[in-house]
């Protein structure tokens, strides 16, 4: 018959042996945590508690209540909102850089057509000048033919200043959007200060 000693010396050995047990359960879940989190990280896979649980195969209670699983969650949340802030910002970036260059080839446009405007205007006043100066001089034929000239180019300033006032409309939109892509990167980064705060 054995006595209590000997099944008190079983349970301790029980005991003893499954400690490396429970620690290796611990280390393999662990890892698998790791590595789940670096897989959802390369995938750019929102990273959630639920989502680990389930992909590590892992209980959300042991997330929650074993230190080292808890932090490896919660710096791979961190690290992923700050890519995901990045990653905002960059395409924010892009597309401020976007509007920045569609406003500066507005702005030359805008200039090369005042320059031309300009430069019509000048090359009417000269026909007007010739007309008045040296109209016993011409035949009828010549003035005809610089009234007709003198009509085509009021209609090209016409052209010139309608598409003039079409390219102040454009800069004026794209200075716009860059105001709001400016405000947007603004709100961003004071909301991912605000997260990382909490």
């Amino acid at each position: 018959m054995r006595s209590a000693a000997d099944s008190g010396q079983r349970t301790a050995d029980s005991g003893q042996a499954s400690i490396p047990v429970h620690k290796r359960k611990t280390g393999a879940a662990l890892q698998r945590i790791k590595d789940t989190l670096q897989r959802l990280a390369k995938t750019r896979t929102p990273i959630t508690m639920a989502a680990v649980a389930r992909q590590a195969d892992v209980s959300r209670t042991f997330l929650y209540e074993h230190a080292d699983a808890k932090t490896l969650v919660s710096e791979a949340m961190s690290r992923a909102a700050g890519r995901r802030f990045q990653d905002r910002r960059d395409e924010q970036a892009a597309m401020g850089a976007s509007w920045r260059e569609r406003a500066l080839n507005a702005e030359d446009a805008l200039k090369a057509a005042n320059a031309e405007i300009l430069a019509q205007r000048e090359q009417i006043g000269d026909f007007l000048g010739q007309i008045k100066d040296l109209q016993t001089q011409w035949t009828e034929e010549d003035i005809v033919r610089i009234t007709a000239d003198n009509g085509t180019l009021k209609r090209r300033v016409r052209e010139l200043a309608a598409e003039n006032k079409s390219l102040i409309g454009k800069l004026a939109a794209a200075r716009d959007n860059i105001r709001f892509a400016d405000k947007r990167i603004a709100e961003l980064e004071t909301q991912i200060l605000e997260h990382q705060r909490t």
